[in-house]
Order: structure tokens, then sequence, then C-alpha cells
């Protein structure tokens, strides 16, 4: 599986390298998902700009895995870069909306530094905790 890890002191940006989600390639990004995790990062942006086609709706389940990890570290999960073939089977399996999803990379980085500064100003508390 071919991807690139850029970290960042609020969050990380995990860039998949592959054409298609693949039985091969999505308990690897689990457990890369996982492993960023617990090397302490709450936030998480996944940019799959470079994946179009998803032959199994099930193969997008670790998406759900690392917003779950996320939230549970009172962060974010942010996919960026979905393109046009994904959008319908995110749509019809759901995923996409209980996903943070966002056109490019800059909203992304713009969405995790507006909640950290909100998390400070309330004192680790968000509006989105409050949902």
């Amino acid at each position: 599986m071919k991807f690139s890890v850029d970290k960042h002191e609020k969050y990380v940006v995990l860039k998949l390298d592959e054409p298609c989600f693949t039985n091969d390639n999505t308990p690897k990004l689990k457990s890369e998902f996982i492993l960023l995790n617990t090397e302490g990062f709450r936030n998480i942006v996944f940019d799959i700009s470079a994946v179009n086609e998803c032959n199994d709706s099930q193969d997008l389940s670790c998406l759900l895995v690392a917003d779950r990890l996320c939230k549970a570290a009172n962060g974010l999960f942010i996919v960026t870069g979905v393109q046009a073939p994904l959008v319908g089977i995110m749509e019809m399996s759901g995923i996409g909306e209980s996903l943070a999803i966002v056109s490019r990379l800059d909203e992304a980085e713009d969405l995790i530094f507006m909640e950290e500064i909100e998390k400070e100003l309330l004192g680790g508390q968000t509006k989105l905790d409050e949902i």
C-alpha cells in the first residue's frame, strides 16, 4: 500500500496514494489510523484525492474506525479530496453523513485550527461536543 504521512503540531495528514479502496489496503489503513492515534494525534486528515474507485462499501468502514478514534481522543477526523465516483458510494452507504468531509486540504486545516482555538477558549469543550 502506498501512502504518505505529513505530521504537524496539531494534526496529521495521511494521504492514500492508491487508485482504489480494496480489501487489501483497508486493514492496513485501520492499523495506520490506530498507530497515529496512539502516537498522540487526535486530529487526522485523510486525503483520498488519488482514490477514484471502491469496489465494496464495506471497505469504507476504515473511515468510521478513524472517526471513532479521533472522537474518543476529543479530536477530529476529516476526509478531503473525495472524487465523484466515491460520492455515490458514500451516500448509498450513509457513511458520508457521519464524517466531516471537505473538498480541500486547506479547509480541513482551517476546521482543525478553529476547533482547537474553540477548545482552548471553552476549556476543552466545543460546540460539536454539545450536539
